[in-house]
């Protein structure tokens, strides 16, 4: 992964927390890295995620299953947004 580089200088990615996820939603099986600031207790990051007023979720180093036609390949990218309306089920995933 690419280090992020804030215009002050500093690593990004020191600040926040990097988290690999399972996203589950009617469509597609998504998994890949969330980033939170490094604020407050990490167990709580995913549930603040999801209890955002923001609509979307950027995920980065994800790939993406398609529920409905499993026979297709699975696709990958270096980033993606998710809405939020749209998930069923996000957990965190082992390495």
């Amino acid at each position: 992964m690419m280090a992020s580089i804030k215009e002050d200088g500093s690593n990004f990615t020191a600040a926040a927390w990097r988290e690999k996820v399972y996203i589950e939603t009617t469509e597609h099986i998504i998994k890949g890295y969330v980033f939170m600031p490094k604020i407050g207790k990490r167990a709580r990051m995913l549930s603040e995620i999801l209890n955002t007023n923001k609509q979307f979720v950027a995920v980065t180093d994800c790939q993406i299953e398609f529920k409905l036609i499993p026979q297709r390949e699975v696709e990958r990218y270096e980033f993606m947004q998710v809405n939020l309306a749209s998930i069923l089920l996000m957990r965190p995933l082992d390495d």
